[in-house]
């Protein structure tokens, strides 16, 4: 190991430290890997996720594709399960870094746990190893700038992928930190899909963790990378942040875990979409039947600023209105509901109208809040020239319910209650599963 410890290097210590976690860890990363299958399940039919899963190709003892049949290659299971977990836009959320780490961390433990014998515990732990990773380098490295050019998750998917990934396959320190440090060579992803509507966005995770497999593999061959690949003159935060790294980044400050932080998504659309769209289904039941004139919605900066959240249309894919807080609020206000019809309705016009009458704000209070808190507020006025409003200081995340409901219906579609059952109550024991591929292995079409 180097003489002088880099960061490459004090990260990678911190990630393979044996460590016990809290229990309200352990049940978020729970949560967090059910809700992760919700969505793989749900997305399967969807035109990216077969295009992932179509490169993915048969190989015994493999790794598991969700929802499909036969073990595929490692990095091709990863690769697709991805690409699944992120195609519907309604993955979970760490508002620190702007990133959706479940849909790098998962795709790598579960095709690692399926190579080497490792128990669910062990997959639990490198997961929220991974979520650690990516939240804690986002943090550092993530302002709204960076993020109207670069994907988030883009960026520091690669490096928690590869930390996971080092920590499940039991790589020692040296070669975990070359594992990290090519990561860092992978990090990419460019925003320029939310002004056009296309679909690049849904493999933005899927390139993260498929380089990210590549890097372990190449570590654990020999492969040396910069140990400096952080902090260096030509590093990660130079090239990204265009700035020095002023301070330590360390995994598990204070006892805290970043996984805690992570929200679960509500509604299929835009994490900045969230807030807006719960409030404006409050102001729209004060309003009942009296025609709205104006909208006003009042949010967080970094809501405004990014990309394709201030989008008016016109949309020619659903993944444009997905993005846009306008279109997003005035499909709840013209629908009276959140869920995944409203981005079936591009050319309403009953939406068209609202969002000619809706301006977007950047409200200081709430913007000096986040990303503690993402708050908003919508305020109609209506025909009869009254005005109703409904805030929210932060969004209302999806509870333990909405997620097993969802989890339950797509699950059941795809392989049948009974196995739907089996997966949610293996989910529930994970810390106690002495086989971690077993998981993987009922997710998988046939497995009954």
């Amino acid at each position: 190991m180097e003489q002088v410890m880099t960061q490459a290097g004090r990260l990678v210590r911190d990630a393979l430290a044996p460590r016990r976690f809290s229990r309200a860890a352990l049940e978020q990363a729970r949560r967090c890997l059910l809700d992760y299958l919700s969505c793989a399940f749900e997305a399967l039919p969807l035109p990216w996720s077969e295009q992932a899963a179509a490169l993915a190709l048969p190989a015994p003892g493999g790794a598991h594709v969700v929802g499909r049949a036969g073990p595929r290659q490692p990095d091709g299971a990863a690769f697709a399960n991805a690409v699944a977990g992120h195609g519907l836009v309604r993955e979970d959320m760490h508002a620190g870094s702007i990133s959706h780490l479940g849909v790098v961390v998962w795709p790598m433990v579960l095709a690692m746990a399926q190579q080497r014998p490792v128990s669910g515990a062990q997959v639990l732990e490198a997961a929220i190893v991974g979520y650690e990773t990516g939240a804690r380098l986002g943090r550092a490295v993530m302002t709204p700038a960076l993020a109207r050019l670069f994907r988030p998750t883009g960026l520091v998917g690669p490096l928690a992928a590869a930390v996971a990934g080092a920590r499940l396959a039991g790589l020692d320190e040296t070669r975990a930190r070359h594992a990290l440090a090519l990561a860092g060579n992978c990090s990419g992803g460019l925003n320029e899909w939310a002004h056009t509507g296309g679909s690049e966005m849904y493999f933005h995770p899927g390139f993260a963790v498929r380089n990210a497999w590549a890097c372990l593999q190449l570590a654990r061959g020999g492969a040396q990378a910069s140990a400096s690949i952080i902090e260096g003159e030509a590093g990660f935060f130079q090239a990204y942040a265009r700035a020095p790294l002023d301070t330590d980044i360390v995994l598990f400050a204070d006892g805290r875990t970043e996984i805690e932080q992570v929200f679960n998504k509500p509604a299929p659309a835009c994490n900045f979409a969230q807030t807006p769209c719960q409030a404006a289904l409050r102001a729209g039941r004060q309003a009942g039947e009296r025609r709205i004139e104006t909208v006003r919605i009042d949010t967080t900066q970094a809501a405004v600023r990014y990309p394709g959240c201030d989008a008016t249309g016109p949309f020619e894919h659903a993944l444009q209105a997905k993005m846009s807080i306008p279109f997003g609020v005035a499909a709840t206000l013209a629908h009276g509901a959140i869920g995944e019809d409203n981005y079936r309705r591009l050319d309403d016009p009953a939406i068209a109208r609202l969002i000619a009458a809706t301006t977007l704000c950047a409200d200081a209070g709430y913007s000096a809040a986040f990303p503690a808190r993402q708050g908003a507020r919508v305020t109609l006025r209506l025909d009869d020239g009254s005005s109703v409003s409904a805030a929210l200081d932060d969004v209302e995340a999806a509870d333990d319910a909405l997620i097993r409901q969802r989890f339950r219906r797509t699950a059941s579609a795809v392989l049948g209650d009974g196995a739907a059952a089996r997966i949610e109550d293996l989910v529930d024991r994970y810390e106690q599963a002495a086989d971690g591929a077993e998981l993987p292995r009922l997710c998988a079409a046939g497995s009954a």
